[in-house]
């Protein structure tokens, strides 16, 4: 192999012969230090050492982006590292080794949300995850993942308070479970010490009168329908409103608002509840399953009438039957929309039924425990939320005092009683200096 001082002349003049795939020449004052010139004319310096018996070579960078001296000094460190025990070949296969945040975050849906969690939440942090997190971090390897970084992303979301703190709360999840794999270090955890968005409570409690337009919106939806509306906000839109027209409202798409509003239950659970679950004799449905277990659905007098009134679709075991053979509605976004619309509650969440379920309970005075049950909550402080709204207790026993002390205020006591009226004469004399 040619041996001689690396320099910018040297290297230039250094050709790969034909036939081979590579010329080496090594550098006479550095041993180890050389540089390769290929058949594709890229030329490339590298250090040469042992270890452990065997000969290794790491390449130090391009010529052309680095200078001779330059790599010459390289060359120098990494045979240094050698000397003092290091084996930067070994080193830069580890670090290579390494996985990218994505593809720790793709094992730990796999290992570990599929067989653990419920497949609602497996939805919700692979919507975190692609349209938030593998943006900004997912092609990063794990451990070079900065908490400056992550607090950027969260203040991006700061306008989405709780879409931000749930962004925050799934890489944390991440990196403690890939912690637990001897990954990365519990420590290093770079969403920790990050604070918190301040939420905005996003509870919304229908009224008696909202309920009422809701209703009359429901049956006419049913019925005549609704008033047909286009979006004419789209430039390329081709459609021209035609007068007199309506839209109806599929029965079981009503069924199903009306079922949440009469059980207060999760969408999820009367969508994808079957008439085999339902006991028509113990007025219950019988969940197997649902966010937080097996739930029984408890059915009032008007929940059973609309469940009798309603129509079974031959071979599909569903009470809220969707468009694929067998499968259950997959949600009510489009019905929804129209009858908030029409009765003048646009913004209000299909989830705003059960808030509004729990604070007619509150209302009635039917105690946090027994709405608990209702609901399905399987912690207390859940139904806590609603104990503002528990207000008849404490109106009797506001009344009762506020009587007591408006009857205690209005009586004359004797001492006044018995003493004469004041008149013009006698303020006067109590006027008069003594």
């Amino acid at each position: 192999m040619p041996q001689g001082r690396i320099s910018k002349r040297s290297v230039d003049c250094l050709i790969c012969q034909a036939g081979k795939d590579r010329e080496i020449l090594w550098d006479d004052a550095l041993a180890g230090f050389g540089v390769a010139a290929f058949s594709s004319g890229k030329k490339v310096y590298v250090a040469q050492y042992r270890k452990d018996g065997r000969s290794r070579r790491v390449s130090i960078g391009e010529h052309g982006r680095l200078t001779p001296d330059e790599a010459r000094s390289m060359a120098k460190t990494i045979l240094g590292q050698v000397e003092q025990g290091a084996d930067p070949v070994e080193e830069r296969r580890k670090a290579r080794a390494v996985r990218t945040f994505r593809e720790v975050a793709e094992d730990f849906i796999k290992l570990h949300v599929e067989p653990k969690r419920k497949s609602g939440t497996k939805a919700d942090y692979e919507a975190l995850l692609k349209r938030f997190i593998y943006p900004a971090i997912g092609s990063k390897r794990i451990m070079d993942i900065r908490r400056a970084e992550i607090a950027k992303l969260h203040a991006k979301l700061a306008e989405k308070p709780y879409t931000g703190n749930r962004v925050l709360a799934l890489i944390s999840s991440i990196w403690n479970w890939s912690a637990k794999r001897d990954e990365v270090e519990f420590a290093a955890n770079p969403a920790k010490g990050i604070e918190r968005n301040k939420e905005r409570k996003r509870e919304r409690f229908l009224g008696s009168e909202e309920l009422a337009r809701l209703g009359e919106i429901l049956r006419l939806a049913e019925t005549e329908g609704l008033e047909w509306t286009i979006d004419e906000s789209p430039p390329k839109s081709k459609h021209i409103p035609k007068n007199n027209r309506r839209t109806k409202i599929d029965q079981h798409a009503a069924a199903a608002i009306r079922l949440l509003i009469f059980t207060g239950a999760r969408l999820r659970e009367i969508l994808h509840a079957k008439w085999e679950q339902v006991d028509f004799e113990r007025s219950i449905i019988h969940l197997p399953d649902s966010k937080t277990g097996a739930k029984p659905i408890y059915l009032s007098v008007a929940a059973l009438d609309i469940l009798r009134d309603l129509p079974r679709i031959e071979g599909n075991p569903h009470i809220i039957p969707g468009e694929n053979q067998g499968a259950p509605r997959s949600d009510l976004k489009k019905p929804w929309s129209a009858v908030t619309k029409a009765a003048g509650i646009e913004g209000t969440r299909i989830h705003d039924l059960r808030h509004s379920f729990a604070s007619f309970g509150a209302g009635a005075s039917l105690g946090l425990p027994i709405i608990g049950k209702l609901l399905g909550h399987s912690q207390a402080a859940t139904t806590h939320r609603y104990a503002h709204l528990d207000a008849d207790p404490m109106h009797k026993a506001a009344n009762t005092i506020g009587g007591a002390i408006a009857a205690a205020m209005s009586a004359r006591s004797p001492a006044v009683a018995e003493r004469p009226k004041p008149t013009v004469t006698s303020i006067k004399n109590e006027l008069k200096p003594g």
